[in-house]
C-alpha cells in the first residue's frame, strides 16, 4: 500500500521529487550519485530515503540497476501533489495558434491544433471531432443476394461508408437502382436525417414515380445511418513517429506495442470520450488504462468546446509514462482552449 504525499517526511518528497524530475529527463534509473549536489546528504542517506520510497511503493528498481524509477503510482501521485499547471511559454502558444489561423474548416482547424501539439510535445496528438452527419452527395446500392444488398453512402466532402442492408423479399435491384438514383438526384446536399424526412414526404406525394417499398427500405436505412454517425465519434491522430525513441531496446518493444495500440481507433475514442466530463485536464497513467497496460503509455486530454459552451470533443498527446507532465498539461490545456475559442 502506497503512502499519500502529504504524509512523507519533507526530505522523502525533496527526494522523490528529484527522481521523478532526473527520470523525466533522461530516462534512465536513477542512482543517488545522480542527485548529489541537489541536496544536502551523502549518497549513503539518500540511499536510505530511495529505499524507504521503494518500500512504500513510491519507487521501484527495473532489473538488476542500482537506479530507481518512479512507479505508475508514484507518477500518479507526483502529477496529482506536486506538479501545478500553468501556462505555455509564450512561443509554444503562438506555434499552437498559428497552426489554426485562416483554417477554414473545423476538420482543419481539428488538424492543424493536433499537429502542432504533436510536435511541441514529441508525442502523438490526438483529437476527437465533434460528431455531426454526412451531407448525402450520392447513393447507391450493390446487390449481393436477394435478400442482401451493400448501399454505397458518398459524401459532399468525399466520404464513402459502406453499409449493408436486408433486402424485404421481393425487392429488386432495378427498383434499388431507382430510387437510389431519385435520392441522389432529388437530396443530394441535404444530412442523412434530412433526406430521410424528404424521402418519406416523396413517397406519399410522388408514389408512382419510385418504388414505395423500396423507398421505404431506403429512408429506413438512412434513419439508421444517421443516428450511427453522430453517436460514432471521429478520431484524428497525428505524430506517431515521435513515439519512436532507439535509446534502449526495452523502449522500442514498447513503442512497438503503442504503435500497434494505437491502431485501435474505436478504443482511443472511448478512453478519450472519459476525458469530456470536467473542466481541465485528464491525467491517465500506464495501467490506470486497460488499452495502454502493455505498452506503460500515459495520456493527457481536455475537452473543448462549441459556441454554445457544449463539449463536442477532446484533444490530447499520448506518449511514455516518463512525460514532461509540468510542461505537456499546460499545452493540452491550453490547445483546448484555443479551439473552444476557435469555435466561439
Amino acid at each position: 500500500m502506497t503512502t499519500p504525499l502529504p504524509e512523507l517526511t519533507d526530505r522523502m518528497r525533496q527526494i522523490f521529487g528529484l527522481v521523478v524530475d532526473a527520470y523525466i529527463e533522461r530516462g534512465v534509473p536513477v542512482g543517488s550519485k545522480m542527485l548529489v549536489g541537489n541536496v544536502s546528504l551523502s549518497p549513503a542517506s539518500i540511499r536510505g530515503v530511495m529505499q524507504e520510497l521503494e518500500e512504500r511503493g513510491l519507487l521501484t528498481h527495473p532489473h538488476t540497476s542500482a537506479g530507481r524509477v518512479p512507479t505508475e503510482t508514484g507518477l500518479r501521485l507526483f502529477v496529482d501533489g506536486i506538479m501545478q499547471a500553468t501556462l505555455p511559454a509564450a512561443a509554444e502558444r503562438a506555434a499552437i495558434e498559428a497552426q489554426m489561423e485562416g483554417r477554414g474548416s473545423i476538420e482543419d482547424a481539428l488538424s492543424g491544433a493536433t499537429s502542432a501539439l504533436s510536435g511541441l510535445s514529441a508525442c502523438a496528438g490526438v483529437v476527437l471531432t465533434p460528431k455531426r452527419e454526412m451531407r448525402l452527395k450520392q447513393l447507391s446500392f450493390v446487390p449481393l443476394s436477394a435478400t442482401r444488398a451493400l448501399a454505397v453512402i458518398v459524401g459532399m466532402d468525399g466520404t464513402v461508408e459502406n453499409r449493408m442492408v436486408e433486402l424485404v423479399p421481393g425487392t429488386s435491384a432495378v427498383s434499388l437502382a431507382e430510387v437510389a438514383n431519385y435520392v441522389s438526384a432529388r437530396l443530394s446536399g441535404l444530412t442523412l436525417s434530412e433526406a430521410e424526412v424528404r424521402l418519406r414526404i416523396e413517397i406519399k406525394e410522388r408514389r408512382d414515380a419510385i418504388d414505395g417499398a423500396a423507398a421505404e427500405l431506403v429512408a429506413l436505412g438512412l434513419a439508421s445511418w444517421s443516428k450511427d454517425a453522430t453517436q460514432r465519434p471521429v478520431l484524428i491522430v497525428r505524430g506517431q513517429a515521435n513515439l519512436i525513441d532507439q535509446s534502449t531496446a526495452e523502449d522500442l518493444e514498447r513503442v512497438r506495442r503503442l504503435l500497434d495500440e494505437l491502431e485501435d481507433r474505436q478504443e482511443i475514442a472511448r478512453l478519450l470520450e472519459g476525458a469530456r466530463d470536467g473542466d481541465g485536464c485528464r491525467i491517465f497513467i500506464g495501467a490506470e488504462n486497460r488499452m495502454f497496460a502493455l505498452s506503460g503509455s500515459s495520456v493527457i486530454a481536455a475537452p473543448y468546446r462549441d459556441s454554445d459552451d457544449k463539449v463536442v470533443g477532446v484533444v490530447g498527446v499520448i506518449g511514455p509514462t516518463r512525460l514532461n507532465y509540468a510542461r505537456v498539461v499546460p499545452m493540452v490545456d491550453f490547445t483546448a482552449q484555443a479551439l473552444t475559442r476557435w469555435m466561439a
